[in-house]
């Protein structure tokens, strides 16, 4: 009895199941096929669309970080050079992404040439359309990109503060977002030779892409300009040069560890990629692990928890959580912020009372020195797992059974880089401080480049010029 009612029961399911068939004509089925293939044009289409609203999201987050770097910059130096760091920030940006328009993107993302070492094709980003999805698609990946390089820019703007020419500061600025910043990012991300490497090398955001290529320029930029008047005695001991305004710099982190949540996890490009909060949380946790450990360094050593070493501690854990954010588990992210933290605080102690190089702001340290550790933390703690499912590379590093592999691939990507921005980046400023001047003099140094080099006071009413 119980085999015949399941018998009947599953010719009564089939029965039902046909009759829409029988009644339907071929018209009513070809019918229910288009309005499919309708629905799944549309789910493409509003996929699309969540990624476009989602990477420009990011961009405006890390245009937003512009202002960052220039309150960090302000609060760290005097009152009287002010105007002057306010407009690095804003020209360095202005003046770089026409370039990155008109050459930069087409370096950097073009066909590739010469062996992997740079790209060309699109100039003025000539491959973009609108009359395809794929060619509306280009201009918010363009824009991405532009405030990218608009921030390699800007890092050099802070160790080079207080002693240089405007004008010359904005050749610079033109030369690296058209050239040096994106022939790096050929190799890494537009399919240059570094990212042929077996393993490739995995630079998720840009610790060394971006950080380490403004550190770099911003080592030689200082480096050949010299220090600030008064910056170093007779004796050759330094000086301390207080920034003006604490609070101001605060400010200033604080929005880029806003901004920053745009960088890392606007990186993938993609708003359906489930991995944006892992990377979210990864760069919190390194931020934070690495101002905790600043502060603790700082306070053995002098015996006070100096707050602008702290707040460069933060920025040093983000820079250096930055390549592999997309890669690591969220305590591995913890690890690397402990020793970003560490590392920038010795590398700021090393840089300007061993080799006497003159870093208002500690960008060479932040930038550079903890953008090459983080990088090469990929080699060491990269897990599959984390990189598969965020599309960043699914390989491991040394701690996790993957060997020295990647370790190696990441070393040959930050020697790379730095040879190439030294090198560049050197020629670059002895050829503009042979020619029309790198530094000014010393009476608009002593004045303030605010009055000597745009003639106003950021602070009107107020008497800030001083000897130093």
């Amino acid at each position: 009895m119980n085999r015949k009612k399941t018998a009947f029961l599953t010719l009564l399911i089939f029965v039902v199941l046909l009759i829409p068939g029988l009644l339907l004509g071929a018209d009513d089925v070809a019918s229910l096929k288009k309005v499919t293939i309708k629905t799944a044009d549309a789910v493409k289409s509003n996929a699309k669309a969540l990624d476009i609203v989602w990477t420009l999201l990011a961009a405006f987050l890390v245009f937003f970080m512009q202002a960052g770097f220039a309150l960090v910059e302000t609060g760290f130096t005097r009152a009287k050079n002010s105007v002057n760091i306010m407009m690095k920030n804003l020209m360095d940006f202005s003046m770089g992404v026409i370039a990155y328009y008109i050459i930069g993107y087409s370096l950097m993302f073009g066909i590739d040439k010469l062996g992997g070492l740079v790209g060309f094709s699109g100039l003025g980003l000539s491959s973009a359309s609108p009359l395809t999805v794929d060619g509306l698609w280009q201009y918010t990946y363009w824009l991405f990109q532009a405030v990218f390089a608009a921030t390699a820019a800007t890092i050099v703007s802070g160790a080079m503060a207080e002693r240089t020419k405007f004008s010359s500061y904005l050749i610079y600025s033109v030369v690296i977002s058209a050239f040096i910043y994106p022939v790096v990012g050929h190799w890494i991300w537009g399919g240059g030779f570094l990212s042929t490497l077996k393993p490739a090398m995995i630079d998720f955001a840009g610790s060394t892409v971006v950080h380490s290529v403004g550190g770099w320029a911003a080592l030689m930029g200082a480096l050949i300009l010299g220090p600030r008047l008064g910056k170093y005695g007779p004796d050759g001991k330094s000086k301390a040069i207080r920034g003006h305004n604490i609070p101001l710099a605060a400010l200033g982190v604080f929005i880029l560890f806003f901004g920053w949540f745009g960088f890392n996890a606007g990186s993938t490009t993609a708003g359906t990629n489930f991995s944006i909060g892992t990377i979210a949380a990864t760069t919190a946790l390194a931020a934070a692990a690495a101002a905790i450990a600043s502060m603790i360094v700082v306070w053995i050593m002098h015996g006070k928890p100096d707050a602008s070493m702290t707040l460069n501690g933060v920025l040093a854990g983000l820079v250096g959580i930055t390549a592999g954010c997309a890669s690591v588990s969220p305590f591995s992210a913890i690890m690397i912020g402990l020793v970003a933290g560490v590392i920038v605080v010795f590398a700021i102690e090393f840089i300007d009372k061993v080799l006497k190089i003159d870093d208002p702001v500690g960008a060479i340290s932040v930038h550079g020195v903890t953008g090459a550790w983080g990088t090469l933390a990929v080699g060491l703690f990269a897990d599959a797992a984390y990189g598969k499912a965020s599309g960043a590379g699914a390989v491991n590093g040394l701690f996790h059974g993957g060997g020295l592999n990647l370790f190696w691939s990441q070393l040959k990507g930050v020697a790379s880089v730095f040879l190439w921005v030294t090198i560049t980046a050197g020629i670059l400023f002895l050829i503009i401080k042979y020619t029309m001047g790198l530094r000014t003099s010393d009476e608009e140094q002593l004045k303030g480049l605010d009055v000597g080099e745009h003639g106003m006071e950021a602070y009107n009413g107020f008497q800030i010029f001083t000897n130093e």
